[in-house]
């Protein structure tokens, strides 16, 4: 039976709870819980249909996958993808399009997953805090709080995750690091 993945890097532990708070926080306010069904994330490759029968074969080749250097992922404040969409904005690198390009590229040649090819607006990394059920006239009162309020960190990223749909939200499935 076809399973939904898609793979993300994830932040630690500690940043994990800060974003879920954000996320929470825009629930309680105004009422959107889109983004709470997903732990925070930058997504590397959309959702995919995959055989759960041959999920082995899909963790063995992520697990070989390999990328040369670990490096430090900047978030900073918050931006939107108008209307429909709030997210902390992260500063685009060299390295993190670099693992994006890559990890793209090995698993259509190796998993022969191709549908993100078909993403034509490119990859413009960012964590969302409220977006799916967001209609557009609580977007614009979510966007008057969240635009020129203050979120500046960093973390250091060495792996990413393969993250699976339980029929109802999505769950850290397995972890990979890409330092081998």
């Amino acid at each position: 039976m076809p399973q939904k993945y898609f793979i993300a890097i994830v932040p630690p532990e500690t940043l994990l709870r800060q974003l879920q708070e954000l996320k929470q926080n825009i629930y309680t306010s105004f009422g959107t819980k889109g983004a709470l069904l997903s732990p925070p994330h930058i997504t590397l490759h959309m959702p995919f249909s995959w055989e759960e029968t041959k999920e082995d074969k899909l963790l063995k080749a992520l697990d070989e996958f390999h990328f040369a250097t670990k490096f430090d992922i900047k978030l900073n404040n918050f931006n939107s993808f108008e209307p429909r969409v709030v997210f902390v904005d992260v500063i685009s690198n060299d390295s993190l399009m670099a693992l994006q390009t890559n990890l793209v590229k090995y698993v259509k040649l190796n998993l022969h997953l191709y549908n993100q090819a078909d993403d034509m607006r490119g990859f413009h990394p960012h964590i969302t805090i409220a977006f799916r059920d967001l209609k557009k006239p609580v977007f614009y009162k979510v966007w008057d709080e969240y635009k020129d309020k203050l979120f500046n960190t960093s973390f250091n990223c060495s792996s990413f995750c393969l993250l699976k749909h339980n029929g109802k939200s999505w769950d850290i499935h397995s972890e990979f690091n890409f330092l081998k």
